[in-house]
């Protein structure tokens, strides 16, 4: 298997790093995430922890937790970048950090409204993971009635 780039390796540990905030796989993420930065010595390792800890924090006060993530995630994706363009000897390091983290998140839960409305005798054809028939103008299926359906 060829190895990733390492921006694309980069964009995953970032987006798995905040993806991991406010979860039951932050305390993994943010331990592996340390351990990193530890190469650059005590004082860089220490800021990055506290960096960890202050993103978190503000994931979990967010109204809309996505949209932190979303926000954060650039930023650990340059973090990242730099440090592998410094210690490419990482890299695997970082993917099995990456491969520890992944499994740990939340299923991505969806969730889907759909509202119809029709007046006045109307058609309305709506399809939610589904099909929709359509019949041609005048005709109705067998035992429709106009209304309601």
């Amino acid at each position: 298997m060829e190895p990733e780039p390492m921006e694309a390796l980069a964009l995953a540990g970032g987006t798995t790093v905040v993806a991991a905030m406010a979860t039951e796989a932050w305390q993994t993420a943010r331990e592996g995430t340390v351990r990193l930065f530890a190469c650059r010595g005590q004082a860089c390792s220490a800021q990055m922890e506290a960096r960890l800890d202050d993103n978190a924090a503000l994931v979990g006060r967010s109204a809309d937790i996505d949209r932190a993530r979303a926000a954060l995630a650039p930023g650990w994706q340059l973090e990242l970048e730099s440090l592998l363009t410094d210690h490419p000897e990482l890299a695997d390091e970082l993917r099995v950090l990456i491969e520890r983290v992944k499994p740990a998140l939340p299923q991505a839960q969806q969730t889907w409204v759909q509202t119809g409305i029709a007046k006045d005798d109307a058609l309305l054809a709506q399809a939610q993971n589904g099909n929709v028939i359509v019949y041609e103008a005048g005709s109705r299926p067998p035992g429709a009635t106009g209304r309601g359906q």
